[in-house]
């Protein structure tokens, strides 16, 4: 049992919204625009689900393999870290999701595009390879982009652009340039999650990491989060200029107090006392995708 708790701890379930975030804006916004299968809704956020969890199973080997996590760590144990579960048993946990998020994401692909072979269809599955692969290079191998100072592009690229436009276009077959805005958004609410976690862990990563936090230091690492949050903002209201006025569209603005508080929380904080700050940005990024996404959706109703 306490190996099943630990497996549990080490997937990190807290981190979870802010993937489906991103996607389930996507899918919200192509469901106000078209008819969305409910199946391929439910097989994009599953798959999305998978992707995480099997992010932060291998970043916790990878950071553990390369001595990054130690008992000075200023953040909360987990299974490998904490001693609970061996090596082999996370590369086991591993190995379990890549298989899930390969089975997940063909079948999300099938239920939507009704084959495999046609060049969309296999467009999708590459791009679903490279979400693996990515989920897992972030800290693991000789040379992870996690310890070049890569990661926030990474998590721009893959948590913002990739989750809201993939998600709209697996879910309605079809693209416009501007959901790069809310994309850019969600993106940059993501990179502030990730900030937060390098300023808190700067002492611990110093030694043998670098990250866009170290390279700042903690003042200019701070101004950076204030402006992430600010340009997630101005995205997502340029994006509800571009579309045809509803007062509907900006229910979103609900959440600014949460942000405003994780931003008073950030400036007044340091080391381990930032961790409360991590789940409010997830969970303020989710409820601002979530009403954002019902917000253009009111029309149906």
């Amino acid at each position: 049992m306490n190996k099943f708790r630990a497996a549990i701890a080490s997937m990190r379930l807290r981190t979870l919204p802010l993937s489906a975030g991103g996607v389930l804006l996507g899918i919200l916004l192509a469901t106000a625009d078209f008819r969305v299968n409910v199946w391929v809704a439910l097989l994009i956020i599953l798959t999305t689900v998978c992707l995480q969890i099997l992010s932060n199973l291998s970043n916790e080997l990878g950071d553990v393999l390369h001595g990054t996590d130690t008992a000075d760590r200023q953040g909360p144990q987990y299974g490998l870290n904490g001693g609970v579960l061996t090596i082999g048993e996370m590369k086991g946990l591993i190995a379990l999701f890549v298989g899930l998020c390969i089975v997940s994401g063909t079948a999300m692909t099938l239920v939507s595009f009704g084959t495999l072979w046609d060049m969309t269809s296999i467009l999708v599955l590459l791009l679903g390879a490279a979400a693996i692969m990515g989920a897992m290079k972030y800290t693991l191998g000789r040379n992870p982009y996690g310890y070049r100072g890569l990661g926030d592009l990474y998590v721009f690229l893959f948590f913002g652009i990739v989750a809201v436009l993939g998600a709209y276009f697996v879910a309605s077959h079809t693209l416009f340039w501007r959901l790069l805005l809310p994309g850019a958004a969600v993106g940059c609410f993501s990179i502030g999650v990730l900030n937060v976690n390098n300023i808190r862990d700067m002492e611990t990563d110093a030694a043998n990491r670098v990250t866009v936090a170290i390279r700042l230091g903690e003042r200019k690492a701070k101004i950076y989060q204030t402006v992430l949050i600010v340009l997630g903002w101005v995205f997502m209201l340029v994006y509800c200029q571009l579309r045809m006025f509803s007062w509907w569209h900006y229910l979103f603005v609900a959440t600014l107090p949460l942000f405003v508080l994780h931003l008073r929380g950030v400036w007044q904080r340091t080391g381990k006392a930032l961790d409360p700050m991590l789940p409010l940005l997830v969970i303020a990024t989710f409820l601002f995708c979530l009403l954002a996404g019902l917000g253009f959706c009111a029309h149906l109703f």
